[in-house]
């Protein structure tokens, strides 16, 4: 798991170095921060969803998965329990915009879940090292932006990285290709809503968006179990 751990290093590495700086910037200045965070989440769930869209041999899968997906996490209300989480430690402040913001960056791309399946089936630690060189450039904005308490989720990478690791260690033959395309391009959609919530163009609560990344899962896990049956 080192490249997961030097990913979690240059996250809080960053982070500190944002807090740092913010001290130091103008509240008109943050502003534009906060706009380039926007219009880069913007532009990286658009990327990941036609990188990746051309490649899914379950086209509609997508539209499902956002579908049930946000209805469950809208149940649940997955943001509002974060949220209250976050105002508990930090009161009031855009912390808890910035962290959804940070973890679905940090976490959802292509790198950092390619990455840790490398890494464990493989031993190539490539994709990760490349991940935390661009997480460390990253977590500087947005600490800059939203300050100290974005190092939380570098635990939370941590953990998602290291549950990834872990389930392509004992479950490498279902990590396949396909399931990592669909989840790139949900996630991709998370990403962009993100995105475009910070820039204030539609207000989205990303984090009840998440169970969107289970059912890829959950529907290849039913796929593999019936596709034998029907051949």
């Amino acid at each position: 798991m080192i490249g997961t751990i030097v990913n979690t290093c240059t996250i809080t590495l960053g982070t500190i170095i944002g807090s740092i700086i913010r001290k130091g910037i103008k509240d008109e200045y943050k502003e534009t921060l906060f706009n380039a965070m926007g219009l880069a989440a913007t532009g990286l769930g658009i990327n990941s969803i036609v990188k990746n869209m051309p490649n899914s041999n379950f086209p509609v899968l997508f539209i499902v998965s956002l579908a049930v997906g946000s209805l469950l996490g809208t149940i649940i209300d997955i943001d509002a329990a974060f949220q209250k989480l976050v105002k508990r430690f930090s009161g009031k402040g855009r912390l808890g915009e910035g962290l959804s913001t940070g973890i679905l960056l940090y976490c959802i791309g292509t790198l950092s879940i390619l990455g840790p399946i490398n890494s464990a089936l493989y031993g190539d630690h490539t994709f990760l090292f490349t991940n935390a060189t661009l997480d460390l450039v990253t977590s500087c904005v947005l600490a800059s932006a939203y300050g100290i308490g974005m190092i939380f989720a570098a635990a939370v990478l941590f953990v998602w990285q290291g549950s990834i690791f872990l389930l392509a260690t004992y479950l490498g033959n279902f990590m396949s290709a396909d399931l990592m395309t669909e989840i790139s391009i949900v996630g991709g959609f998370l990403i962009f809503s993100s995105g475009i919530s910070i820039l204030g163009i539609k207000k989205f609560k990303t984090l009840n968006m998440l169970p969107c990344l289970l059912v890829p899962v959950i529907f290849f896990i039913i796929y593999g179990m019936i596709k034998p049956m029907i051949g």
